[in-house]
């Protein structure tokens, strides 16, 4: 008897009230014109794309008590709360598509009260250019798409650090931080406070993406949930210039295939977040599209067909001796 076909439900969050760029509000319908519908059911996914949640729009206000339109950004995270915890309930894979990262709040707190309720433990992925750890009195800015770590440790306004009936939504020994590049100095000071395990770019420089990966992902079993929580500028600028706040230095597109696909190896992937891919800053939706191509990674597609034998290295299927 055939495995029954897993099942993602696609929830678009058109939003950019926690950035510092406009833009992002349009990142949903960007991933849908890429065609990630259909890549991910050429995955042997069955996807039920839920459409854009609704909620305020962005007013532009200025930063009170270290916050930039924060009731705003409480009411985008209160719905994605509640349809990423409904998805994850039902059976289904969510994957939120962003919209700027202060979203995350709302998609790892539901998935973090999934996991109370299955009694599983979290590992929680970020795949980032920055550390997002900032708080209203750390941040130069009061963007909250700089806060949301922070905010789901503990640490910010009380209507995001209790969504979903818990603060701390999360611990930081949770999550595993990737391709860090851009980080505050107060940021800096916390982030080591609170003992995150932090794999920035000269940690992936001198030990390459693999064993950068395998530390990663260490430690995850048959009882973890993994999320991923993947923010467009993580990668470098210059194959995935469609983002508000580039940062040089990043990733490659073969080392962040490679990443994608040492997490599909896990078979652990449980739910996901796609942010702040910003189409306005693009060129030609090609940002975009990179994305969908690292979803497809992400869940399975591997760019050789391989075999293990025992005792030696994976072969290239059909590969002539010595050559790939």
């Amino acid at each position: 008897m055939s495995a029954p076909r897993r099942t993602v439900a696609l929830i678009g969050a058109p939003t950019d009230v926690g950035a510092a760029e406009l833009g992002a509000s349009m990142g949903p319908e960007a991933m849908r014109v890429a065609g990630v519908h259909a890549a991910l059911e050429a995955r042997g996914l069955t996807v039920h794309d839920r459409g854009n949640l609704v909620g305020p729009g962005n007013r532009g206000e200025a930063a009170r008590d270290g916050f930039r339109n924060l009731p705003a950004v409480v009411a985008w995270n209160e719905r994605v709360h509640e349809a990423v915890y409904g998805a994850l309930g039902e059976g289904h894979l969510p994957i939120m598509l962003g919209g700027d990262h202060s979203l995350a709040v709302g998609s790892i707190s539901a998935v973090a009260r999934h996991c109370r309720d299955t009694h599983q433990k979290l590992r929680v992925l970020w795949l980032d250019a920055h550390a997002d750890f900032n708080t209203g009195e750390l941040s130069p800015s009061g963007n909250l798409h700089g806060m949301p770590l922070a905010c789901l440790c503990g640490l910010g306004p009380r209507a995001l650090t209790g969504l979903g009936g818990q603060s701390p939504a999360i611990h930081p020994q949770w999550i595993r931080q990737i391709g860090i590049r851009s980080v505050d100095e107060g940021e800096r000071r916390l982030v080591h406070e609170l003992a995150v395990e932090v794999f920035d770019m000269r940690y992936i420089d001198e030990m390459g993406m693999r064993a950068t990966m395998e530390q990663a992902l260490s430690g995850i079993d048959a009882d973890t949930h993994l999320h991923v929580s993947f923010d467009v500028d993580f990668l470098d600028p210059d194959i995935a210039p469609g983002v508000g706040t580039t940062v040089p230095g990043g990733p490659t597109y073969r080392e962040a295939q490679l990443c994608m696909e040492m997490i599909a190896d896990t078979r652990r992937v449980g739910s996901l977040d796609v942010v702040e891919l910003n189409p306005a800053l693009d060129e030609h939706n090609r940002t975009a599209k990179i994305a969908v191509d690292l979803l497809e990674s992400l869940f399975g597609k591997s760019t050789l067909v391989r075999r293990q034998h025992p005792g030696r290295p994976l072969d290239v299927v059909g590969a002539r001796s010595g050559t790939v």
